[in-house]
């Protein structure tokens, strides 16, 4: 019972420093990963109320199996392969030169030699997958381009941690014991991945469709759990990390109708186990060897992560990213990695080097770890305006095929007030914009909207147009509106086009082109404005409506005559000067028609064009 009791409270005590710390830490810009940590560090090494740090921390790392788990449910084979340059070429370049920088500033710095120098190198080469993505995820950039690389290097360095783990019995002082050949090692593991992908072509689907009949939903989370549990213990018994066999198993469920009922169902479990890692993180810091080592930390912290940011940002560059990228980069992943925890304590087992020496390089990467926030906000200041203005990210129109009753093409500030009436009135719409910043904007409100470039026949069509109802072009640029409909006109000569007008001029332009209808960008609320201030200044309401639907009717009028008789056609139509009251100076010219004359006119010349 006594037992008992401390688990219910040290579980206790988590869950409130979770509760009191992620909130707080966000609402300071701090992000919740170093909320977690802080809470962790307090609850342990400060307060002493649990000191099982690394037992809670073993336990936690399923959060990190099941982060990967839904990475995977999100990356499809054909994706994946895709990005394969990225992750073959960038990731492995990225470990290989950043672990071999590091291994000669350690041996170099006489605190490790030889195979100890390697591994802690290499092991501080590698960042950290969950800080990463928790940072991406916040600021909705995992789809983002410079997300999509960050992501393959750390994948990388995922799959990075299985040589590295396989070498260090080899570095070791004493070789332990060993049963197997390492032929036989890579046979089990290439067995082992080959069963994984069987099972997940022949088996998970009909599992699914089984429960799925059954109607228990806590069986199919049950059976979730089990495939995330499953795939990752098989990895590990075949010498391989327990995050390879969760990611695998995603990537192999990512073409199953059931993904997004998987991902809903782990996601609770992958978000409280992830808090927990970070907490745990902080809990099994040794404040002692921090204090004793506080001057080496102190420099090597800020000289790890200043390596590493230099190294990704040149491999960037020299790979095709921009500057805003590369330095986003950069700054994303000069942390050490949960992985180096498990590294390093495997070193410290097989006496590679002392005990001393791991928790000194744990106290590197998790301080590292807690700074990483910050060196991400800092990317800011160094990223270049125009780059900013050019930032694309991939385009993935997932979902858009299936069609919808508008497809809305720019979401300016006109577009986003018309798709309220339509959302409102139970329509469905479909909206690409060819801004990445508006986008992860507009789509953290829930909006439907995808990026994309509108005048690409390819991206109009996996948007959906030849199932639209009507095309809205709502582009800011006149003459990015007049490509679409030209292109749209030529390739579904039968779509309703409804388009937004930049100008008067552009107005006579779109008409001339065939579109269905089209509005000037300032026109109605231009007219709402100067009613509501005839009201303000005294004008009785009715009256001022009247005087507005007057103008609106002139300014038909004279469009009409301009389509036929040139831009200077109607102006005699156009009240240059008040009519009521009389002005304070005499015109030179009196009014030649009342108000009513002119309306009169405007009607006969709209039936005229009728």
């Amino acid at each position: 019972m006594e037992t008992t009791t401390i688990i219910y409270s040290q579980a206790l005590m988590l869950l409130a420093g979770a509760v009191v710390a992620a909130p707080l830490f966000k609402r300071l810009g701090l992000g919740t990963i170093l909320g977690y940590l802080a809470a962790g560090i307090l609850i342990g090494p400060v307060a002493q109320q649990i000191t099982e740090g690394e037992e809670i921390l073993h336990v936690s790392e399923l959060g990190v199996v099941f982060l990967l788990f839904i990475i995977g449910l999100e990356l499809k084979p054909s994706r994946l392969w895709q990005m394969r340059r990225d992750i073959f070429g960038l990731g492995t370049a990225q470990v290989v030169i950043t672990g071999a920088v590091l291994s000669f500033l350690i041996a170099f710095s006489g605190l490790l030699e030889g195979a100890g120098s390697i591994v802690a190198g290499f092991g501080l080469a590698l960042s950290s997958t969950a800080f990463a993505m928790q940072i991406l995820e916040e600021n909705n950039d995992t789809n983002t381009r410079y997300g999509q690389r960050a992501f393959s290097i750390l994948l990388l360095q995922d799959l990075a941690i299985v040589p590295l783990l396989a070498i260090i019995p080899l570095m070791a002082a004493q070789a332990p014991e060993d049963t197997t050949t390492p032929l036989e090692d890579f046979a089990i593991a290439i067995a082992a991945v080959a069963a994984l992908f069987a099972a997940g072509r022949y088996l998970l689907n009909p599992l699914f469709q089984v429960i799925a009949r059954t109607g228990a939903r806590d069986v199919m989370i049950a059976a979730a759990l089990l495939v995330v549990m499953g795939a990752a213990t098989m990895m590990q018994l075949a010498g391989l990390s327990m995050a390879m066999g969760a990611f695998l198993a995603g990537v192999l469920l990512a073409e199953s109708s059931y993904r997004h009922e998987l991902e809903a169902d782990i996601e609770p479990f992958r978000g409280i186990l992830q808090a927990l890692f970070f907490m745990a993180v902080g809990l099994s810091l040794e404040l002692q060897v921090v204090a004793e080592n506080l001057l080496s930390i102190i420099i090597a912290v800020p000289v790890l992560m200043l390596v590493k940011s230099l190294v990704l940002y040149g491999l960037c560059r020299a790979t095709g990213s921009r500057h805003n990228d590369a330095v986003r980069i950069g700054l994303l992943l000069p942390q050490g990695g949960e992985f180096g925890f498990v590294l390093f304590t495997a070193a410290a087992a097989a006496g590679v080097f002392s005990q001393a020496t791991s928790s000194l390089l744990v106290a590197i990467v998790t301080l590292s770890m807690a700074l990483t926030p910050v060196a991400a906000m800092l990317s800011r200041r160094l990223m270049h305006k125009q780059d900013e203005l050019a930032e694309e990210i991939e385009e993935d129109f997932e979902g858009a095929g299936a069609g919808a009753d508008v497809l809305m093409i720019g979401f300016s500030r006109f577009a986003q007030i018309a798709s309220q009436i339509l959302l409102a009135g139970g329509r469905d719409v479909t909206i690409i914009d060819h801004s990445a910043a508006r986008v992860r904007q507009a789509a953290t409100f829930g909006f439907r909207i995808y990026f994309g470039d509108g005048t690409r026949l390819d991206v109009l069509r996996a948007a959906g147009i030849e199932k639209a109802k009507i095309v809205a072009v709502c582009t800011q640029k006149k003459e990015a509106t007049d490509k679409i409909i030209d292109l749209v006109h030529a390739e579904y000569p039968n779509a309703r086009i409804f388009a937004r007008s930049y100008d008067r001029l552009h107005t006579l332009e779109l008409r001339a082109r065939g579109v269905d209808y089209e509005l000037r960008e300032t026109f109605e609320s231009g007219l709402l404005f100067g009613r509501k201030t005839l009201e303000a200044l005294g004008v009785n309401g009715d009256e001022a409506i009247g005087i507005m639907d007057d103008i609106r009717r002139r300014d038909e009028a004279r469009l009409v005559l301009q389509e036929a008789e040139g831009i200077t056609a109607g102006r005699d139509m156009l009240h240059s000067r008040p009519v009521r009251p009389e002005p304070l100076v005499k015109p030179k010219r009196e009014v030649t028609q009342p108000d009513d004359a002119l309306a009169d006119l405007a009607d006969e010349t709209l039936e005229k064009a009728e």
